[in-house]
């Protein structure tokens, strides 16, 4: 059901969701971006539409929000062991196509990769969604070359008019009474999508672990720092570590959390008795981009990477994913002919 509104009949909308829920989206946090005086677009808690950024793509994704950066799992005493409590109100989330299909990854590995993870199913299980919708490809997208420039998976769509009003796709029986009470007007509404992204990729339909021989990957031992931005920013990647804090006042007595981890950071796979695998930078980066288009799809029938181009936006040393991508064609050559010598 399509339906038009103007500022303020969003705004009380958005005050109705905000009842029940806690509504988050990409908002602009000023002075806190990565270089002196710049302002950084995250996801954040929001009330009201003017604070929503609609126009620009978010540096971070929206998996902070049910995948915090740190997550107290419980705290413990001597002889007691207490759950956190979790949040009263359900999440209503604004997020573009690539991330709701990015959701879906977060979904199949939290909940049906084995037992489902009791932290994530429970931020997670009052969920709706707001979809953004693209009328412009951003800088480093390449969402259509990975399929996720379109979704069907909201409860509304959203897009911003010429005149400053909102034209939306509602799915979501609740909230179509609502608009209707807020006195929304009617209309034909589709979210907008892009049909084209400056950058293109191509996986190659052959690929297999034979690649990983190829000379390719020792570009990035001296190119990349493991830093791991691109690691964070990404919306499917879920590593983590374990940290036991204990408090100072009593050494008995403290907290077990899960803390974001990346695969291309120092230690990241070190093991018991001082080994470490993976030490080159070009091997962390062999890891990361053959998880992200070949081992995740074969396991699970479609691509881990949904194509957001966050990870090319934040490197420091202008390390490309996507021109990764296309230079494993070549490679995959590169491999044959070695093997035929």
């Amino acid at each position: 059901m399509g339906f038009y509104a103007d500022l303020e009949q969003m705004n009380r909308f958005l005050e109705k969701l905000r009842e029940d829920s806690r509504v988050f989206a990409p908002k602009c946090f000023h002075g806190e971006g990565r270089f002196s005086d710049t302002d950084c677009i995250r996801y954040g808690e929001i009330s009201c539409m003017e604070e929503v950024v609609l126009d620009q793509k978010s540096q971070y994704s929206f998996k902070e929000i049910l995948n915090p950066v740190s997550q107290t799992l419980f705290f413990f005493t001597e002889d007691q062991v207490k759950e956190p409590e979790i949040p009263a109100k359900g999440a209503v989330i604004f997020m573009r196509s690539c991330d709701i299909h990015s959701l879906k990854r977060l979904d199949d590995m939290y909940l049906k990769n084995g037992p489902a993870d009791y932290y994530y199913s429970r931020l997670r299980e009052n969920l709706k969604i707001i979809l953004i919708g693209c009328s412009q490809s951003f800088e480093n997208c390449f969402c259509v070359s990975m399929g996720t420039n379109r979704s069907e998976g909201y409860q509304l769509s959203i897009d911003r008019t010429e005149d400053g009003g909102y034209r939306m796709d509602c799915r979501d029986e609740s909230w179509e009474k609502l608009l209707e009470e807020l006195g929304c007007r009617r209309e034909q509404a589709e979210p907008s999508y892009v049909t084209e992204n400056t950058v293109k990729v191509h996986i190659p339909a052959e690929l297999d672990q034979t690649v990983a021989g190829s000379g390719m990957w020792t570009e990035y031992d001296s190119r990349c720092i493991n830093c791991g931005r691109c690691n964070f920013v990404c919306p499917t990647c879920t590593c983590f570590t374990m940290q036991d804090l204990f408090y100072s006042e009593n050494g008995k007595v403290g907290e077990r959390r899960r803390v974001w981890a990346s695969c291309m950071v120092d230690g990241f796979t070190d093991v018991a008795g001082g080994g470490s695998y993976r030490q080159k930078n070009g091997q962390r980066m062999r890891f990361k981009v053959l998880h992200k288009v070949l081992d995740y799809k074969q396991r699970n029938g479609y691509q881990m990477c949904v194509g957001c181009g966050r990870c090319d936006d934040i490197c420091p040393e202008y390390i490309s994913f996507s021109g990764c991508i296309n230079k494993l064609e070549n490679a995959m050559k590169e491999v044959a002919e070695n093997d035929e010598k």
